[in-house]
This record gives structure tokens, C-alpha cells and sequence, in this order.
């Protein structure tokens, strides 16, 4: 099969495009024909080893895996002997981080993992991003225990994860404050948005409102930056470390203080998450949103795309390119 490869760690131009094996399946596993994938921060963030620590998990030298890719929609093909969740045929979505490989035309994935069924009326390029960016922002609001009604600013409103976030905190009853760039006003206030600050002509954190949760989307701030924009007990959460790592260290030091807190959400990932955002863009509660498309042969350039930080919403990777719509 075709597939994107990577033996070592570097820029994009490390990525070329290769035969290798069809991945075989296990009793419990299902064999998916890839339609659509994406390229996002996570693949970048593997397939140059930053932060360096990440090679603890990916191979301390070379890559041990080397097709990355984490969103994937496409078409059941083969099912392991023990397989009842799904069938031949069956159109699924879902999100593969670790053991990634839907840089390619074919992906083996376990049937209790996080994949799911595509809702009816939606195309495979429509969904495949939907897994990424959500499942952060997912985690945003369930650390947080964002309630209905509650104040939330998300910075960075209009990327994969923000984009995703401001949507989600909709479903969930919260009061949005989208904070954005002056082109991304309109794009932020059709997402769902009760507000909108244009971060190129004001300093967002110099905002007079205060708020329950305060998401850096794009990890290009800083809990001393943002703190004031916080209520007493109000949570800073980020989608990155911090500068000096030290998202990791101030959940810890901050409710010492019993003040303002910062927290840092860990993903889950599971088949109970699939299902849900699939109900979500089934119901239209949820669009994953989407900047551009790059066939699989391009995908360096996608990348090189994606590390430009210009990106609106999500990247997507054509695998399968069928001409019109897949229903």
C-alpha cells in the first residue's frame, strides 16, 4: 500500500511517500481503507521529536513507527474472527495517537478502540477531522468542570482545538468569549461565540470581563498573563507546556494559593468519545472546520503548512479521492 513514511526525525522534507505492507489484523481488530486523514501540531510535534522528551514514547534515535497520522476516516474493508461491532463495509471515523499509521491507504485498529460510525449525510473528509482537536478540547471542559452558564474565554478560537472548544462549551451551556485575529472575527461569531475580541487590535488580556475557565487554544500565552482575566477559584488551562514546562508544575503550586488555579488536562481517548462527537456533528451541534485539503502526495507540504501556525482549523489529507461526495 501507499503510504507516508518517516525514518528519522527532522523537518517536513523527512516525510516521502512509499510502498509498504498492509498492515494484517488480529481476531479483534478491523482493517479500514483510509479516505481522508489530516495533518495537525501532533504529527508535527512527532515527526520532529519536539519536545525531545516525546522520544521516550516514539524511539530515542529513529522513529519506531514510521507512518504517523492520528484522524482517519474511511471504509471497513476486513474484520478480524472475533469482530461484532462492525461489518465490511461499515463507513467509520476515528483517532489513532500511538500507534498512529492513517498516513496511509490502509490502518488495522482494534474494534473496542476509539473509532466509531460516520453519521449519515456526512463525507469522509467532512469528519476525519473531527477527532483531534475535540478530544483536547474535550478535555479542556471536563477538567475544568465547565457548567451551564459559566464564563469562558478561548484563546486562539479558530485552530483545530479552539475551533472545536468554542463549539463544544456551546453544547455544554457556557457563555463564549472567542479571542481571535481581525480576518476570523465573522468565522469565530458562526461557530457559536457570544463574543469576540480581536486580539490584532486590543490585548485580550486586558479585557474587563472575568471568567470561570480561560482556555489557551494555541499555547502562545501564559497563566501570569491571563491570570487577572480569571474569577476568584477561575482555572487557566493550556494546549502546551509553557515556556519553561511550567504547565506541568503550576497545577500542583496553584491550589496552594487557593486562588486562581491552573490545571492541565490529559486526553482520554476511547470509543465513548468517538460516539459522542459523532452524535454532535450528526445533530449539527459540531463542524469540524477545515482550512485546506492536500492529496497524499502533497502531504509535505501540508506540513510545512501546518508549522507556518497560520492555519485555520484543521488540515486535511485526501487518501482516496472518489470525485464526488461520499453519502
Amino acid at each position: 500500500m501507499k503510504a507516508a513514511v518517516h525514518n528519522r526525525y527532522g523537518p517536513p522534507a523527512v516525510v516521502r511517500i512509499a510502498e509498504v505492507d498492509t498492515p494484517s489484523i488480529g481476531d479483534h481488530d478491523v482493517l479500514v481503507k483510509v479516505h481522508a486523514t489530516t495533518v495537525n501540531r501532533t504529527d508535527c510535534a512527532y515527526r520532529a521529536a519536539r519536545p525531545f522528551f516525546v522520544r521516550v514514547l516514539t524511539g530515542l534515535v529513529r522513529p519506531r513507527r514510521t507512518v504517523l497520522g492520528t484522524e482517519y476516516a474511511g471504509v471497513v474493508e476486513a474484520v478480524g474472527s472475533d469482530v461484532t461491532s462492525f461489518t465490511v463495509g461499515d463507513r467509520v471515523f476515528g483517532y489513532n495517537e500511538g500507534a498512529f499509521g492513517t498516513h496511509a491507504e490502509y490502518l488495522a485498529v482494534p474494534q473496542d478502540g476509539p473509532v466509531a460510525t460516520i453519521p449519515k449525510g456526512v463525507t469522509f473528509e467532512e469528519v476525519a477531522p473531527g477527532p483531534e482537536g475535540s478530544h483536547y478540547a474535550l478535555a479542556f471542559i471536563r477538567k475544568a468542570d465547565v457548567r451551564a452558564g459559566q464564563d469562558v474565554l478561548v484563546y486562539g478560537a479558530t485552530g483545530a482545538i479552539g475551533s472545536a472548544a468554542v463549539q463544544l462549551l456551546k453544547h455544554f451551556g457556557a457563555a463564549v468569549t472567542a479571542v481571535c485575529g481581525t480576518a476570523h472575527v465573522e468565522l469565530a461569531k458562526g461557530l457559536g461565540a457570544d463574543r469576540v475580541v480581536d486580539h490584532t487590535a486590543q490585548d485580550f488580556t486586558m479585557d474587563e470581563q472575568r471568567y470561570d475557565a480561560v482556555f489557551d487554544a494555541v499555547g502562545k500565552s501564559t497563566f501570569t498573563r491571563c491570570g487577572r482575566l480569571l474569577k476568584p477559584g477561575g482555572i487557566y488551562l493550556s494546549s502546551e507546556l509553557g515556556p519553561w514546562c511550567q504547565n506541568l508544575l503550576l497545577p500542583f503550586v496553584t491550589p496552594l494559593l487557593r486562588g486562581r488555579k491552573v490545571k492541565f488536562p490529559f486526553p482520554k481517548q476511547d470509543q465513548e468519545m468517538m460516539r459522542f462527537l459523532g452524535d454532535l456533528i450528526e445533530a449539527g451541534e459540531f463542524r469540524p472546520l477545515i482550512d485546506r485539503r492536500y492529496p497524499l502526495e502533497e502531504i509535505v507540504d501540508a506540513y510545512r503548512y501546518v508549522e507556518t501556525g497560520q492555519k485555520t482549523g484543521n488540515v486535511v489529507i485526501t487518501v482516496v479521492n472518489t470525485g464526488v461526495p461520499e453519502k
